[in-house]
């Protein structure tokens, strides 16, 4: 099986026929169907079923198709690395807290220091940020999540904090004096949740347990993996949600939404910086860049005023 029959075998499946496939491979249909036959030959089964009107694909040719396009994906990822390596360019994949509130921060500052480096940012949930780096899709990832793969190197570089945030109204306004102990009763409010793959739902999964809830017993009014429309939706007055406390600083300060702390122990939660073993020089420098950033500005904000 060679990577060229996969490559002619997809382009048929994507495309519907052989004459468009040609067309778009700048093979020739010859050239396609023998490779079709090969592939066909190898695996001793037929993946197409076509006449001189129709093409379909049998179930053993998608659960083909499906494999082969993960694998043409990561060697034209390769490729597509090692061509841009004189250039620096570096894919990171972040999940959704990294992306929106830690990359800002760190890049117009690493790019004045490093002008010859670029980015190319994926953003996807931690558990896809993991799987992306563990299959060399990304140089670098920032996740919600640790990662238990030998094969990468985590390590946590940000402290974030979780909290309850809620609307603006003389009701929940009322409660805050209360601190962690209106809790139980917030969490009778509709709630808003983050995707089951996240790093921030992971943390709120945790809190709840800790306050011997589970979802079932929750009002859940939506599923957002926006963090921005959470925040969005929560000061409308959709319902309330656990977030990280980086992400609603902004909405806090500005009196669009209050937050409430949780209970030592599920209010506190790390980002990790993910590398695969065999790292780029440009990869090592961005990450030692970050992991001196954070440090020297969280000792800051933990300094007495």
């Amino acid at each position: 099986m060679e990577l060229k029959q996969l490559r002619s075998f997809a382009a048929v499946v994507r495309y519907g026929s052989f004459t468009r496939a040609a067309e778009n491979t700048y093979l020739s249909q010859p050239t396609i169907s023998t490779h079709i036959r090969a592939l066909e030959e190898e695996l001793n089964t037929q993946l197409l079923l076509r006449d001189t009107k129709n093409l379909q694909v049998t179930p053993r040719g998608q659960e083909l198709y499906e494999c082969a396009c993960r694998m043409l994906e990561l060697q034209d990822n390769l490729l597509q690395r090692w061509r841009q390596s004189d250039q620096h360019i570096i894919q990171l994949g972040a999940s959704t807290i990294p992306s929106a509130y830690i990359l800002p921060e760190v890049l117009p500052l690493y790019g004045k220091e490093n002008p010859g480096s670029y980015f190319v940012v994926h953003q996807s949930d931690s558990r896809q940020v993991i799987e992306g780096v563990a299959g060399g899709l990304f140089d670098v990832g920032m996740s919600g999540m640790p990662c238990q793969d030998e094969a990468i190197r985590c390590e946590p570089f940000f402290r974030d904090r979780m909290v309850l945030i809620t609307p603006v109204s003389r009701r929940f306004l009322a409660m805050q004096s209360q601190g962690q102990d209106a809790l139980p009763e917030l969490l009778h409010e509709p709630i808003i949740l983050r995707e089951a793959g996240s790093g921030s739902q992971k943390s709120a999964d945790r809190f709840l347990a800790q306050m011997g809830l589970r979802e079932t017993e929750l009002r859940v009014t939506a599923r957002v993996n926006d963090q921005e429309s959470i925040k969005n939706l929560v000061s409308g007055g959709l319902g309330v949600s656990i977030v990280s406390e980086k992400a609603v600083r902004d909405f806090v300060a500005e009196k669009r939404l209050l937050a409430f702390p949780l209970p030592p122990g599920s209010a506190e939660r790390n980002l990790y910086l993910l590398l695969p073993r065999h790292a780029s020089a440009d990869s090592l420098r961005f990450c030692s860049f970050v992991r001196e950033f954070y440090r020297a500005s969280q000792s800051l904000e933990n300094e007495p005023q």
